[in-house]
């Protein structure tokens, strides 16, 4: 075990070492992979986003058959831009029982852990395949794992269960919220500044909009169902960006932002949205056209992806139960790859090393223990998959 893991310190300073940002191309990073798998005798296959800049990676270990696990992860991790890192962001820095480095628990961690169990999957007698599915931006809106999704039918090999290693601190997750991404650009009417009435503010628009949301949300909040597994137990809205303006002195003419929206199951995310747009069209709308007919608030949905609400019973969550002595189950109210997965017809849980509470951080780190912990679990589930699955 020693060996493996400090193989899988290699590969995660390895993997780290690419910056492999969202939304930017990823092909150095999965040609690395895909080198590595090839110097272990194992061939993969690739599924391009439509820039053909970025790519899902695909492997199969052991017999050519339906059935077994996929261990599932993302290659992509979120921009540092604006971080005050004590430590350079994509060099892994070893420090006591920690490993820093963007990406180190989100989750290239998870991956360095599968590709360093590579050799142990590959001389076991698997009578399962163990299968590898490594996704491209999933901090975006889980694209990648769309693609994936689509294309799987068409492989020579169906996996049964799918495990995403997300940031869980190896606790079993069989449910998260599903994932709304939009974009709201308002366009007003520029003018002195020492006029404002005779121009459209966008930006006093937009916070106005902001506003509604923000009231939307508490409205949400206050709905919640108390039972709920989810923390928060209720759907969310939240703006993460805005920019608009050219000077103090001009009346902005134009002011975007970007928010999100996340559903719990049971929550009706259309109806939540055509609410939002309906204060939109009815309250700010007109009093902008009213100074000028050619302004306008357009909002565009740029992404989403599913929730993942899998059984207590599923095979997914007795496997990895099995395997863990796990009795319990929890929800998490990030989103995964995994709600793709699941649609694409597998058995789905989200159980990984790492605690997500380092995730999108300066000084992000993952702990040597939570590697030690995930490949005792790819041990137990190497010998499972020997026996059967």
């Amino acid at each position: 075990m020693r060996d493996r893991i400090a193989a899988t310190i290699g590969l995660l300073g390895e993997l780290v070492s690419f910056e492999s940002i969202s939304l930017t191309p990823n092909l150095d990073i999965v040609g690395h992979i895909r080198g590595y798998l090839a110097s272990h005798g194992i061939d993969s296959v690739l599924s391009y986003g439509a820039d053909g800049e970025r790519a899902n990676l695909f492997a199969t270990i052991g017999p050519e058959i339906d059935g077994g696990v996929v261990l599932s992860g993302h290659t992509d991790v979120v921009p540092v831009t604006g971080q005050a890192w004590d430590t350079p962001p994509f060099t892994v820095v070893h420090r006591e029982d920690r490993l820093y480095g963007r990406g180190t628990v989100d989750m290239k961690g998870f991956l360095a852990c599968v590709l360093a169990a590579v050799p142990r999957f590959k001389d076991a007698d698997l009578k399962r395949p163990m299968h590898i599915a490594f996704t491209f931006d999933e901090e975006t809106g889980s694209r990648g794992a769309r693609v994936l999704s689509e294309v799987m039918g068409g492989y020579p090999v169906r996996p049964a269960i799918a495990i995403v290693g997300e940031p869980t601190e190896m606790k079993l997750i069989t449910g998260h919220k599903g994932g709304y991404e939009l974009k709201t650009m308002v366009t007003g009417l520029e003018g002195h500044a020492s006029y404002p009435g005779r121009g459209v503010n966008a930006i006093s628009y937009a916070t106005r909009m902001i506003a509604n949301l923000e009231q939307v949300g508490r409205e949400l909040a206050a709905s919640a169902d108390p039972a709920s597994d989810f923390d928060p137990p209720c759907s969310t809205i939240s703006v993460g960006t805005i920019s608009g303006g050219v000077a103090r002195n001009v009346i902005a003419g134009s002011c975007v932002f970007d928010w999100e929206l996340r559903p719990v199951p049971g929550d009706d995310p259309e109806a939540i949205l055509a609410g939002i747009e309906a204060h939109v069209r009815d309250v700010l709308m007109p009093e902008m056209q009213a100074v000028s007919p050619h302004a306008d608030i357009v909002t565009v949905l740029e992404d989403a992806y599913p929730g993942l609400g899998t059984a207590v019973d599923a095979p997914a969550v007795a496997l990895v139960s099995e395997l863990t002595g796990l009795n319990s189950v929890a929800t998490v109210p990030f989103g995964t790859d995994a709600g793709y997965l699941d649609r694409a017809g597998m058995s789905t849980v989200v159980f990984g090393p790492g605690s997500i509470e380092q995730a999108h951080k300066p000084n992000e780190f993952i702990e040597v223990g939570e590697i030690e912990a995930c490949h005792a679990f790819l041990d137990k589930l190497c010998e499972r998959l020997c026996r059967d699955a």
